[in-house]
């Protein structure tokens, strides 16, 4: 069994000071929601072993201050910021979930983008919760965590379609459930 957790960066500012895409940062509410999203993680194990995260400053910032929310909670995990997760399609993330095989977690975190995170998510939805799976349809948003599950003892044997999804969650939707 092999668990996947996608989760996209935290609410960003609208422009970076430098002016690049890459280099936008976390407004006050991104911070506060990576916040949630990260004790929300601390609070249901199984953690990540391994996290992958976009070379982008904004998904550093999520993952620092989702990894700080938790922190007392987890062990900590093997991290890697890897530029190929900014601006990868569902082909290329998959490609990256592949080469996992080589550490071998057994549970492994993306931290990255839309588009590309959210349609990974919906073309690696194979079965699990209808409504879940139906909110998840909407949108991965900013600090929006699905979490897969795989009947597979290889990380290169993850497909679109084989993934059971366990749980979608956001900060918002942890609102609405008095969460």
């Amino acid at each position: 069994m092999r668990r996947l957790m996608l989760l996209r960066h935290a609410k960003t500012e609208n422009d970076a000071p430098s002016g690049r895409d890459h280099d936008r940062r976390l407004d006050n509410r991104g911070r506060l929601d990576a916040a949630e999203i990260g004790g929300w993680i601390g609070r249901h194990p199984p953690f990540p072993d391994s996290v992958l995260v976009s070379s982008a400053v904004r998904a550093n910032q999520t993952w620092e201050i989702v990894w700080e929310a938790m922190e007392d909670l987890a062990p900590p995990p093997q991290v890697e910021f890897l530029p190929e997760l900014y601006g990868a399609d569902p082909s290329q993330l998959l490609q990256v979930v592949h080469a996992a095989a080589a550490a071998d977690p057994k549970a492994l975190m993306l931290v990255g983008h839309n588009p590309g995170m959210h349609e990974l998510a919906l073309m690696l939805a194979g079965s699990g919760d209808a409504a879940e799976r139906k909110e998840l349809g909407h949108n991965l948003p900013t600090s929006g965590l699905a979490i897969f599950d795989f009947a597979v003892d290889d990380w290169s044997d993850v497909a679109f379609g084989r993934g059971r999804l366990i749980r979608f969650v956001s900060p918002r939707l942890l609102r609405a459930q008095g969460c």
